[in-house]
C-alpha cells in the first residue's frame, strides 16, 4: 500500500487512534459504576394491579355462569383458578375461549390428580393462556371411577392426546372423544398406572418366549419377597405440615363483593 501511494503521489495518513471496542471490561464497568453493587436475591413479586384484574374476572365469570362456577380462588398468590361442576366443562371452556373479556385461546395442558380419600377421587385441571391479555387461568373439576366427563375436543382440538393420556393413566372416561384409546401403555395392559391403588409391580409381566417366538403376557411373579425398609418419611421431617389442610395454600375470592359494590 505504501509503494502504491508513492507511485501515485498520494500521502499516507496513519490513524493514531486506538481501535474501537464494542465491549468494556469488568474493571472498567466497576470504575464507571463506582464499584460492584451488592447482589439481591431474586424474589417473585406479585403484581397487585394484575391480581385485582384477575379477581374481577373471576367474579365476572362466576356472575356469567352461576350454574357451573362454584368457587374462584388464588393459588400461590396470583394464579387464578375456577372450580366448576363437572357438567359445566363445555360451557365454561366455551366462555373462556369466546368471551371478549377472556380470549383464553391457548390450551396449555390438561392433567389429573388422584386423591382416593375423596368421594370424587379424580380432579381434572385445565390450564389456559390468553395471548391478548397475557393472563393465565386454571379450571378444576372432579369425577369418580364411573361418572364420565365431557370431552373438551369440541372446543379445543388440542385436548385430544391430553385426554387420551388421562384415560390411559387414570381411567377417566371422556364422552364424545373422537379416538379415546390408550396412549402410553400397551393394548393388553390391565389397570391404570397413576392411580394410587395401582400396585408397583403391576398385574402382568412381559417376556419373550423363544419357543413361541413372540412376546407373551403372564401374571406377575416375584423372584424374591419384598424387603421392607423403614425409612423416615417427609411427614416426619416436616412435622409442622403434617396436619395442614390441602386447601391451606389457596385464597378464596369473595364473589359477593362485586354485588355489594354495585348496591353502594
Amino acid at each position: 500500500m505504501l509503494k502504491r501511494a508513492l507511485l501515485t503521489g498520494v500521502p499516507v495518513v496513519r490513524s493514531l487512534a486506538a481501535p474501537l471496542s464494542t465491549s468494556t471490561t469488568i474493571a472498567q464497568q466497576q470504575q464507571q459504576t463506582g464499584g460492584e453493587k451488592a447482589k439481591k436475591p431474586t424474589i417473585w413479586k406479585i403484581d397487585e394491579k394484575k391480581r385485582e384484574k384477575l379477581a374481577s374476572f373471576g367474579r365476572y365469570a362466576a356472575e356469567c355462569l352461576p350454574k357451573f362456577v362454584q368457587q374462584a380462588q388464588f393459588a400461590a398468590g396470583d394464579e387464578l383458578e375456577l372450580l366448576i361442576h363437572p357438567d359445566g366443562v363445555i360451557p365454561v371452556l366455551s366462555f373462556l375461549r369466546g368471551n371478549h373479556s377472556a380470549q383464553f385461546t391457548n390450551l396449555t395442558f390438561i392433567t389429573c390428580v388422584d386423591v382416593p380419600t375423596r368421594k370424587n377421587r379424580f380432579e381434572l385441571i385445565y390450564a389456559f393462556y390468553s395471548v391478548r391479555f397475557n393472563a393465565r387461568v386454571r379450571v378444576r373439576t372432579y369425577t369418580d371411577e364411573v361418572a364420565p366427563i365431557e370431552s373438551a375436543y369440541s372446543v379445543f382440538t388440542g385436548a385430544d392426546w391430553f385426554e387420551r393420556e388421562i384415560y390411559d393413566m387414570y381411567g377417566v372416561w371422556f364422552n364424545n372423544h373422537p379416538d379415546l384409546r390408550r396412549l402410553l401403555t400397551d393394548y393388553g395392559f390391565e389397570g391404570h398406572p397413576f392411580r394410587k391403588d395401582f400396585p408397583l409391580t403391576g398385574y402382568n409381566e412381559v417376556r419373550y418366549d423363544p419357543e413361541l417366538r413372540r412376546v407373551v403376557y403372564e401374571p406377575t411373579e416375584l423372584a424374591q419377597e419384598f424387603r421392607r425398609f423403614d425409612l423416615e418419611t417427609p411427614w416426619e421431617s416436616f412435622p409442622s405440615f403434617r396436619n395442614a389442610s390441602i386447601t391451606s395454600g389457596y385464597e378464596v375470592i369473595d364473589l359477593k363483593q362485586q354485588e355489594a359494590e354495585k348496591k353502594q
